[in-house]
């Protein structure tokens, strides 16, 4: 039993060494995105005050996903406020900020659905997380889109496309609303009533914007 238990801990990696390795990806991603800058001839240092502390707080969570329970989603939590935070100073210092300001939506809402990993055995509150991760999802998809307009990639004139992502948000309350229909749960009944109504305010305001009613 004793030569067990030595056998599975030579195999995971100590603390210390997860630590190190965190560490050592964050540097070599600062790393990375100063000789970037500095290749292109767009190096801003004064950025570094803004991308360092960003990849320290990144690394500080990165041990921590290693855990279970409460403490790897804190880890989680730390890895993505530090991601962010690191994608800000990157932008900083390329000088992209105004062309890639919409990173800043896209990313805090891929955040939020990876918090999904953490759903609840519950039906009810599972299909309530499950739908703010799908509504991140869509989210996301209106950065990227933004992305794609500040970059002159997509051009929709004067179409009210942002309809369609209230429309998708309505589909996303909608069918989840009606997925707790299969469970017999307390209170089911009015759970879906409480997403059918939001849903289709959304469905109908989405594609008032979709076709430009007047009204």
């Amino acid at each position: 039993m004793s030569v067990e238990v030595e056998t599975v801990a030579l195999r995971r990696p100590g603390t210390a060494v997860r630590w190190l390795g965190s560490l050592a990806v964050a540097g070599f991603a600062v790393a990375v995105m100063t000789v970037t800058a500095q290749a292109v001839d767009r190096f801003h240092w004064w950025a570094g005050f803004v991308l360092v502390p960003g990849a320290l707080i990144a690394a500080t969570g990165g041990p921590l996903l290693f855990r279970t329970g409460g403490r790897a989603f804190v880890g989680y939590v730390l890895a993505c406020v530090g991601g962010l935070v690191f994608a800000v100073g990157g932008l900083l210092m390329l000088g992209l900020m105004s062309r890639g300001w919409p990173i800043m939506i896209t990313l805090p809402a891929l955040a939020i659905t990876g918090t999904y990993l953490w759903r609840s055995g519950d039906p009810l509150p599972r299909a309530f997380h499950r739908t703010i991760a799908m509504l991140a999802v869509v989210t996301a998809g209106l950065g990227v889109t933004f992305l794609l307009m500040v970059n002159d990639v997509l051009d929709f004139g004067s179409t009210g496309w942002w309809g369609g992502f209230i429309m998708a948000a309505g589909v996303v309350i909608l069918g989840n609303g009606l997925e707790l229909l299969r469970h017999r749960i307390a209170y089911r009944a009015q759970a879906v009533t409480l997403a059918v109504g939001p849903a289709l305010i959304a469905l109908l305001l989405g594609l008032r914007f979709l076709r430009d009613w007047p009204f």
